[in-house]
C-alpha cells in the first residue's frame, strides 16, 4: 500500500492550527464539532481517542483508494470477509464478515461462508450480494482502481477487467444465501489474505448511485465495520463515532478524532499539551531525543523505502544510467543519518517477508557507477542532463533527498533538481507525469511476497515506472500459485535479479521501523508490523 509517512518541519509557534476549527467547552479538553444542519457533539475527553491522521485522505471510496492515510479510516468504518489478529505476532486470520473459508482443487477453488444477521450502518441487511458488487465494482475498468489486479488471480477477473468477457464468466457465484464460491487460474494458499485488503470490502450500490462523488460524505456513507463516520472537514479533521450496529464486540471508546497536522513538531507539542493520543511517524531529526521518552514506542514494518525510475524520460530510459545511479547511492548512509534502526536494501522483498534475500541487488560502487556512465554515453559528465526528484512533502524525505542528491554530485559528479508535492498532489504528477526520480513507499498489504513483486508487474497500476517485463510477469505468477516454500523463493529470487538487477527500474533504499509517541491513558494501543491501525479494542483509562 502506498504509505505518504508523514511531514515533519521546524518548530512552529502555532500549536492549534488545527485544533482552531472546533471550540472549547467548559472541560479544558472536552471541544464540540458542529454536524451539517448546525448541529454539534462534544467529544469528551475520557471518551475520545484523538489522533494526528497528518494530511486530508485522498479517498474515502476503498475501492479506489491506494494510500495507508485513506486506508486508516476506511480500515475503521469497514470490515473485510477476513481479518487478522492483531495481536498475533504471526498475524494470523480471523473472521471477519465471513465465519470460514474452505479451499478444495488444491487451493484452486474457494468457499467463503458469510455470517447470518449482519446489518449496514443504516440498517440494511448485509447479503453475499454485497460483496460480488465490491468485486464487479473493483474489476470494473471504469473504476480506475489502482488495486484491481488484486483479484485477477480469479478465474477470468483480468479478462473482464479487460472487455473481454462478461461478468458472468468470472469465476465467483453465490451458491447460497450466505456462502460465495471462489474459482482461481492456479492455486493460491494465501488467497484469503487478500479477503482482508479495503479493495476487496463488498459495497451498497444503490448508496454509490444515490449520491454519485458525494457517497463517501458522513452524511450519506453506509458502512459495516466498528465506527461510523460522523464528521469530515476536509484538510482539517474527521470523527469517527462507535457503531451501535457492529456486528463484533463494540468498540470501547465512543469517538476516534483524527486531526490532520502535517507539522509532525506541531503534532508533538499538542501531545505534550495532552490533547492529542498519539503521534505516529516520529521525525528522524528528533528521535535520537524522543526514544528517552517513556511515552516512545516502535515496531518493525513491513515496509520497503525506494526510488522509483521513470524508463521513458531520457536520460533514464538508458539501462547503464539506472544501473550508474543506483550503483551511486550508499544505502548506509542513508540509514546512519536517519538512525531509527532502519535496515538497508538492495533487493525488492523487506525482512520478515518469505523471499527476503539480503545479497540480490545493486551495491555502492562509485568506481563502477563511473564507468558505467561513460558506458552509458556520457564519458564528458558536463553533458549530462540535471536529474529531477520528487518527493511528498516530508521532512524526512527532504532529508533523504538531499542526500542522494549530494552522494550523486559526489560520486558521479551529476546535478540533480528537488521538488515537493502535497500528498494527493503527488500521487495523481506519478499516474500523469512521473519525474526522472520519485519518492515511494510500500507497506504490506497482506504479509506474503506476492505483495510486493505485484507492485512492478506490467499489469500493475501502482507500477509508474513505465517499465514492463512480461519475463518478470511469468515469474511472479508461478511463484504465487506454487505452494512450496523454497519453489516459491527461488522464483521471486529469479524475478527481483531481473528487475533490481539487470533492467532497474527501481532503486531499493531501506525498511522501516514505525516510531510513535503514545499517551500513558491508552491501553491496547494497535502496533504491528504491518502499521494496521484498528481502534476497536482500545481503551482508555
Amino acid at each position: 500500500m502506498k504509505t505518504a509517512f508523514v511531514r515533519t518541519a521546524a518548530l512552529v509557534a502555532a500549536l492549534v492550527v488545527t485544533m482552531a476549527t472546533v471550540a472549547c467547552t467548559k472541560r479544558s479538553n472536552d471541544i464540540e464539532v458542529d454536524l451539517p444542519g448546525g448541529e454539534k457533539i462534544t467529544l469528551k475527553t475520557g471518551e475520545t481517542l484523538r489522533i494526528n491522521i497528518v494530511s486530508e485522505p485522498p479517498s474515502l471510496d476503498w475501492h479506489k483508494s491506494a494510500d495507508t492515510t485513506s486506508s486508516l479510516v476506511t480500515g475503521n468504518v469497514m470490515e473485510g470477509l477476513v481479518n487478522y489478529n492483531l495481536a498475533d505476532r504471526e498475524l494470523g486470520l480471523i473472521p471477519g464478515l465471513a465465519l470460514k473459508w474452505e479451499p478444495s482443487d488444491q487451493a484452486k477453488k474457494w468457499k467463503f461462508t458469510l455470517r447470518d444477521g449482519i446489518a449496514w450502518s443504516d440498517g440494511q441487511p448485509f447479503t453475499a450480494q454485497h460483496v460480488l458488487d465490491g468485486w464487479k465494482r473493483l474489476l470494473t475498468k471504469e473504476t480506475a482502481a489502482e488495486y484491481a489486479y488484486f483479484l485477477f488471480p480469479i478465474k477470468n477477473a483480468k479478462a473482464y477487467n479487460e472487455g473481454k468477457v462478461p461478468w458472468e464468466q468470472v469465476g465467483v457465484k453465490i451458491t447460497a444465501p450466505n456462502e460465495i464460491s471462489v474459482e482461481l487460474d492456479k492455486s493460491m494458499g494465501y488467497f484469503p489474505s487478500l479477503m482482508t485488503h479495503h479493495s476487496t470490502y463488498p459495497i451498497r450500490l444503490d448508496v454509490v448511485a444515490k449520491h454519485g462523488d458525494k457517497w463517501t460524505e458522513p452524511q450519506n456513507i453506509v458502512t459495516l465495520g466498528a465506527f461510523n463516520l460522523k464528521v469530515w472537514q476536509h484538510d482539517k479533521m474527521l470523527v469517527m463515532e462507535r457503531n451501535e450496529k457492529y456486528f463484533g464486540d463494540k468498540a470501547k471508546v465512543k469517538y476516534v478524532a483524527g486531526y490532520m497536522i502535517q507539522e509532525q513538531s506541531t503534532a508533538i507539542n499538542l501531545f505534550d499539551s495532552n490533547k492529542l493520543d498519539s503521534v505516529h511517524r516520529l521525525p528522524s531529526i528528533e528521535l535520537r531525543k524522543l526514544k528517552d521518552r517513556p511515552e516512545h514506542r516502535q515496531e518493525n514494518m513491513l515496509v520497503l523505502y525506494y526510488y522509483g525510475i521513470n524508463t521513458g524520460r531520457p536520460p533514464m530510459d538508458n539501462l547503464f544510467v539506472r544501473k550508474a545511479v543506483a550503483a551511486a547511492i550508499d544505502r548506509q548512509q542513508i540509514v546512519q543519518m536517519l538512525a531509527g534502526g532502519q535496515v538497508p536494501l538492495s533487493n525488492w522483498i523487506p525482512p520478515g517477508v518469505l523471499a527476503y534475500e539480503a545479497n540480490i541487488g545493486s551495491t555502492f560502487d562509485p568506481e563502477k557507477a563511473k564507468a558505467l556512465l561513460k558506458q552509458a554515453g556520457y564519458a564528458d559528465v558536463s553533458k549530462f542532463p540535471t536529474l529531477e526528484i520528487k518527493f511528498n512533502t516530508n521532512e524526512n524525505h527532504q532529508r533523504i533527498a538531499e542526500n542522494v542528491q549530494a552522494q550523486l554530485k559526489k560520486n558521479l559528479g551529476i546535478n540533480v533538481e528537488l521538488k515537493n508535492e502535497e500528498w494527493k498532489v503527488y500521487l495523481n504528477t506519478l499516474k500523469t507525469d512521473p519525474p526522472h526520480l520519485f519518492r515511494f513507499g510500500w507497506l504490506a498489504d497482506y504479509p506474503d511476497p506476492d505483495n510486493f513483486m505485484t507492485v512492478m508487474a506490467s499489469f500493475s497500476d501502482n507500477n509508474h515506472t513505465k517499465w514492463k517485463s512480461l519475463k518478470f510477469d511469468e515469474l511472479i505468477m508461478k511463484a504465487a500459485g506454487a505452494l512450496e516454500r523454497e519453489t516459491r523463493k527461488a522464483f521471486y529470487a529469479q524475478a527481483q535479479k531481473l528487475m533490481v538487477e539487470d533492467d532497474v527500474p527501481v532503486i531499493p533504499l531501506f525498511s522501516d521501523i514505525n516510531h510513535l509517541l503514545v499517551s500513558p491513558r491508552v491501553k491496547n494501543y494497535p502496533i504491528n508490523i504491518m502499521e494496521k491501525y484498528e481502534y476497536k479494542r482500545v481503551e482508555l483509562q
